[in-house]
């Protein structure tokens, strides 16, 4: 299963977010291409424990029956529920996000499973840093697919 601490893997993404320009138009759903590349770099925030979101009753009742979804080697289904914290309003700048997103993926990676956050998924509960990795990694595979990248 692809992660973000393999080199390859996160050449592979960087080089995908590379492909993107402001016009770049989704595939599905209703993020502008500058909000997708924030609303990863939320994600990419909460992966590497700068953002802590409290759990959800929702996800403590449902995550035992969901929970391998998230790192399991399916994609995403597309349309999937966003929380409301990683919801993007207004229009972020395209470069400046793009290369926000692009640094935190990179950091994440250089620090490996120390730079992971110890603190619980809001929905799914603990996770491993390898759990983490996976699950950041199919985050933004979905996304880069909404937009064709």
């Amino acid at each position: 299963m692809k992660n973000l601490y393999e080199g390859s893997t996160v050449k592979e993404i960087l080089a995908r977010i590379e492909t993107l320009q402001p016009d770049t138009q989704r595939l599905w759903g209703t993020m502008s291409v500058s909000q997708m590349l924030a609303h990863c770099s939320i994600g990419m925030e909460v992966t590497m424990g700068r953002k802590n979101p409290p759990r959800l009753l929702i996800g403590r009742l449902l995550s035992p029956f969901l929970k391998k979804t998230y790192y399991d080697p399916n994609p995403f289904r597309r349309n999937s529920p966003t929380a409301e914290m990683f919801i993007v309003k207004g229009e972020p700048d395209f470069e400046i996000e793009k290369e926000r997103l692009k640094a935190l993926i990179q950091e994440f990676a250089d620090h490996g499973p120390a730079g992971c956050t110890t603190h619980p998924h809001a929905f799914f509960g603990n996770f491993s840093p390898e759990q983490w990795s996976i699950a950041s990694y199919k985050h933004l595979d979905h996304h880069l697919r909404q937009f064709g990248a």
